[in-house]
């Protein structure tokens, strides 16, 4: 089984989010996932939330450094903002 992440340092925010959560599975991820954007970042969670973040997720781990090159990454319709 491949792990799945999502990692909000990604993404450009006012708070400088840091925050990289990895899961087994798919649905586990979502639940922490949307937890992380309700409680810190303030967002509703609603059917458009989880879909734009399950399309944010990646296989594998998050890396421990981004590259220097803008960490700003786009993903189609998907907006991610803090």
């Amino acid at each position: 089984m491949t792990r799945k992440f999502i990692d909000c340092r990604e993404f450009p925010s006012d708070t400088h989010c840091s925050v990289a959560i990895s899961a087994d599975s798919e649905e586990e991820l979502l639940g922490i996932a949307v937890e992380h954007a309700v409680s810190v970042h303030h967002h509703d969670d609603t059917p458009e939330l989880r879909q734009q973040l399950r399309q944010l997720f990646k296989d594998g781990m998050p890396p421990e450094h981004l590259p220097m090159s803008g960490q700003a990454v786009s993903s189609g319709s998907a907006t991610h903002t803090h």
